[in-house]
């Protein structure tokens, strides 16, 4: 799966995140393609609370374990 993201809070202002199948992943900095686009999100990460806006699948709220203040606008896919 690959996620392109767009934001505050990352390493990079635009990134790419790859997961791949063994559960490991990887971060590039700008957009590295291709992408076969699956869902559009809107990731709000405020101390150790997560809330995520998907247009698949829907609203998501989950707990990190480290506090962060992250804006993200991203793009998940393929």
């Amino acid at each position: 799966m690959k996620f392109i993201e767009f934001g505050i809070g990352n390493t990079w202002l635009v990134r790419t995140e790859t997961e791949l199948e063994d559960g490991t992943e990887y971060e590039e900095k700008g957009i590295v393609g291709p992408i076969k686009y699956h869902s559009i999100y809107l990731r709000i990460w405020i101390c150790k609370t997560a809330l995520i806006f998907d247009s698949k699948e829907g609203f998501k709220r989950s707990r990190k374990r480290r506090k962060a203040i992250k804006l993200i606008l991203g793009i998940a896919g393929s």
